[in-house]
């Protein structure tokens, strides 16, 4: 019987939709990866065949195209799906935690990488999500060997355009001296105005050298 003639309460993705990925069986999981059957076989059954023939979902996953099409009823689209599938689920294992931004020194450590060892400025926006996780960190300005401007306005529209709530500003001083510059106060003022204009928080701004960093008060 085809899947699309089970009763709907019996077929997998209908269950899965009702009740979570829990209450399935590996071979319907995989048959929804899979998509179809073949002839005279459901999804369900291919499923449960390329299971059988890699030895079991350890085998499965660490197959590769060729061996999978080995199968019949398993074509380029199919097993392109399924090793598609499992290759996110390694990248989401071994993707780090995303750093959260908690204070003045998360917010340098963060953008540190991208300003150290340089001999000109360089200006870093790094834009958090509503629990001060990190989202996104990008530079938005080069400069000189003592000025880089940080243009208010498209450091906001940076943070809005990436679903940002909050945003932390970083800028690199290659002369080695922490100490902020009239121009640095008055960016950290306008820029914490602006945020606050469209709902945003600006959480800090820092100076970082190549040995330390400061923070900048608002």
């Amino acid at each position: 019987m085809r899947v699309k003639d089970m009763p709907p309460n019996d077929q997998p993705r209908e269950r899965l939709l009702s009740n979570g990925a829990t209450a399935l069986a590996d071979r319907e999981l995989l048959a929804l990866l899979i998509g179809s059957g073949s002839r005279g076989t459901n999804a369900v059954e291919l499923a449960s065949h390329l299971i059988a023939h890699c030895g079991d979902l350890r085998g499965l996953a660490r197959s590769d195209a060729h061996r999978l099409m080995s199968v019949p009823g398993i074509g380029p689209a199919k097993a392109a799906r399924v090793i598609a599938a499992f290759h996110l689920v390694r990248q989401a294992q071994s993707e780090p935690e995303r750093r959260r931004i908690t204070c003045s020194g998360d917010l340098a450590a963060v953008a540190s990488p991208l300003l150290r060892g340089l001999s000109h400025e360089r200006v870093v926006v790094v834009v958090c999500d509503p629990a001060g996780a990190v989202t996104r960190k990008t530079i938005v300005s080069e400069g000189g060997s003592d000025h880089a401007p940080a243009p208010v306005r498209e450091i906001i529209t940076t943070v809005l355009t990436s679903g940002g709530s909050s945003f932390g500003l970083a800028h690199n001083h290659p002369s080695g001296s922490l100490d902020p510059s009239p121009a640095d106060l008055e960016v950290t003022a306008r820029l914490s105005e602006a945020a606050e204009t469209v709902g945003l928080r600006l959480l800090d701004h820092v100076i970082v050298t190549d040995t330390a960093w400061r923070r900048i008060a608002a």
